[in-house]
């Protein structure tokens, strides 16, 4: 028979229970096996795929010892508290980086054509989210490649006036549904705000260059409203879009920059504006999100009329939301002309929950169109 072998000696569990990271994509909580020293935390989060240059140790970890058996060796295990670095993501750094290789735009206006105006859908930007397509530093590219196609645009036609349109979801958010998005953002509600108004006030100045008149409009969305686990608080203008536009109208104001602000009035979440001030082209502006489904905003459109909303006189629809580019013809004008409702493009970086659903995925990019005076619009939009 076998004598004199060792019994295996009984391995004690840390008592803060199993190792283990979680993470709700800005702080997290580490528990570790047994540690010779905190000076380990580094060590153990590289192993749990955590790169000390992004990711840091705030407060004090708990500490938890133990003995395996009476008379052995102590052992310690920690348990702390982590988070992304506060500069992990220095967005005056990112923009400078995001318009390297951009050339400049000349600052000399040409001649503009008083007949002529562009239409500029700014629609889904959702800052501050991470997807398939990447996070801030992503989107901040896209953003800087499509306004160098965006000036080009402004240089070829030349327009008197510019409605730049705020079609909504321009920050993630964070309530949307919920609260889901804590894991799938890379910057802070106020870093996400921030950064938007930077981007669209970078844009007016620009197109300020290259026509006589802006007009900005902006609409409330679900990403931007005022919302509370998923459920949307106070009225349909307490919306981080439309805070967003008022902080640009004072910017404007200050600046001398000639930009006329409109935003629907406090219980509306659509507007409608003359382009021309002739009764021509009445271009009516919502998010889409008033629509379950795309085939459905026909219908709410036409509600609309009936029931004499804001949109109920245009003879342009213009909304964001769906991310995918559409142009439809509806129905007709007063004048026996077509109507066209112009679905925009997202800018985001792409909806992964949206591609696993559905097995679709949409293309960004920024879409504008042109209106003449006294000339019917015929359904040609240009995707930058």
């Amino acid at each position: 028979m076998l004598e004199n072998l060792k019994p295996a000696e009984k391995i004690e569990p840390s008592p803060f229970g199993r190792p283990g990271v979680t993470f709700d994509g800005n702080q997290g909580e580490a528990t570790t096996p047994y540690l010779a020293s905190d000076k380990d935390f580094t060590d153990f989060l590289i192993e749990a795929g955590y790169s000390p240059d992004h990711y840091e140790v705030v407060g004090n970890p708990r500490t938890s010892k133990w003995q395996q058996r009476e008379g052995g060796d102590w052992l310690t295990s920690y348990r702390f508290t982590f988070r992304i670095k506060q500069d992990t993501l220095n967005l005056p750094l990112l923009y400078a980086e995001a318009k390297k290789g951009i050339k400049k735009a000349s600052k000399k206006q040409a001649g503009t054509k008083t007949d002529k105006a562009m239409v500029i859908l700014w629609s889904d930007l959702q800052v501050g989210k991470v997807d398939h397509r990447g996070g801030t530093q992503a989107l901040l590219e896209r953003v800087e490649q499509t306004k160098a196609a965006l000036v080009k645009k402004l240089k070829q036609e030349r327009p008197a006036k510019v409605y730049f349109v705020d079609l909504g979801d321009t920050v993630e958010g964070f309530d949307n549904a919920g609260g889901n998005q804590l894991q799938s953002n890379d910057l802070s509600p106020m870093q996400q705000v921030d950064l938007a108004t930077t981007l669209a006030w970078d844009h007016l100045k620009t197109i300020a260059e290259h026509t006589n008149e802006i007009i900005y409009a902006s609409v409330g969305s679900n990403h931007c409203q005022w919302r509370v686990r998923g459920k949307q608080q106070g009225t349909a203008t307490d919306d981080w879009g439309i805070h967003i536009g008022r902080t640009l109208a004072r910017l404007a104001q200050e600046t001398g920059l000639p930009i006329t602000f409109y935003e629907p009035q406090p219980h509306d979440e659509s507007l409608a504006l003359d382009v021309f001030g002739d009764g021509f082209h009445i271009l009516g502006i919502w998010h889409g999100h008033q629509s379950p489904r795309p085939d459905q905003v026909a219908t709410w459109w036409r509600q609309q009329a009936f029931g004499n909303q804001p949109v109920a006189a245009a003879t342009i629809g213009v909304s964001g939301h769906f991310h995918h580019l559409r142009v439809l013809e509806l129905g007709s004008t007063p004048r026996g002309t077509s109507r066209f409702w112009i679905q925009a493009s997202t800018m985001d970086n792409g909806s992964g929950w949206w591609k696993l659903r559905a097995g679709e995925d949409s293309t960004p990019g920024l879409v504008t169109f042109m209106l003449e005076q006294g000339i019917d619009f015929t359904g040609t939009v240009y995707k930058l």
